[in-house]
């Protein structure tokens, strides 16, 4: 069975996500904008949605950036995948980074991300004296290889 995700319009020409094919994970998240936002090479900028959501406990909405404008234009997010919670109420915004080499604009209803609806599992943690031992240890990057 399928969350129930809720999704509150905060201003009217918020575009409610889809999934743009039968077997997408992700639903697009367009802008909301008065007026279209230039991100210069290396800029960054939150980029309103004009959405809210209410997530289903026990799930959470992972905001990744579109493969489209990565490759085209190097834009991707700078908190990626970013995380809206479930008990998260307020307006989700999406904070979007030009790392391409040409200014880039954002207008009102263009899509800016996708948003995966995933299981989250809150772990026990559990204050311990001492870890058990594994081969790898306590090796840190690089040491398992290239």
């Amino acid at each position: 069975m399928a969350p129930r995700v809720e999704i509150l319009k905060l201003r009217p020409d918020a575009v409610v996500p889809r999934y743009m094919t039968e077997h997408a994970a992700g639903l697009d998240l367009s802008a909301a904008l008065d007026a279209p936002v230039t991100l210069a090479p290396g800029q960054r900028a939150a980029i309103d949605t004009g959405l809210a959501f209410a997530i289903a406990p026990g799930f959470e909405g992972q905001v990744r950036p579109r493969s489209g404008l990565a490759l085209k234009h190097g834009i991707s997010l700078v908190n990626s995948p970013g995380t809206i919670d479930a008990d998260y109420r307020g307006p989700v915004k999406v904070i979007v980074i030009n790392h391409g080499q040409e200014p880039f604009t954002i207008a009102a209803g263009d899509r800016i991300a996708q948003l995966v609806i995933a299981p989250v599992t809150q772990a026990e943690l559990v204050e311990v004296s001492q870890l058990s031992e594994t081969a790898r240890g306590a090796g840190g990057f690089g040491s398992t290889g290239r």
